[in-house]
């Protein structure tokens, strides 16, 4: 799996994941990721998983656990794309309002309207 992270204006990261999401990968993306947040860098992170063709338990554990992060900086999160099948295991496990279809810029767009309320 890989994956890429892009700072934006306004304490935004764009998460693109690409490939397979396992236990694994997971803990390479979380120590990245968490680390930014802990850093005061990030209140939106816009998770791109268009490009995500599997993703297990841990991957929701990871999304999870950095809402968890953000919410002490009165962050957002987005799940930007995901495949008809993980859109059924977010809203399953309650991550469903936090899914959005469509192009990126959209979603920083709208985050940006959101940081600057």
């Amino acid at each position: 799996m890989k994956f890429d992270i892009t700072m934006y204006p306004n304490e935004i990261a764009v998460i693109r994941l690409f490939g397979e999401l396992d236990h694994h990968e997971t803990e390479k993306v979380r120590a990245h990721i968490s680390k930014t947040i802990l850093q005061g860098n990030v209140k939106t992170i816009i998770w791109n998983l268009e490009h995500l063709h599997f993703m297990d338990s841990s991957g929701i554990g990871l999304i999870l656990g950095r809402i968890r992060e953000l919410r002490a900086v009165d962050g957002h999160t987005v799940l930007l794309n995901p495949s008809p099948t993980m859109q059924k295991i977010f809203q399953f496990s309650g991550l469903g309002a936090y899914t959005m279809n469509g192009l990126e810029q959209t979603a920083i767009m709208q985050a940006r309207g959101i940081v600057n309320g």
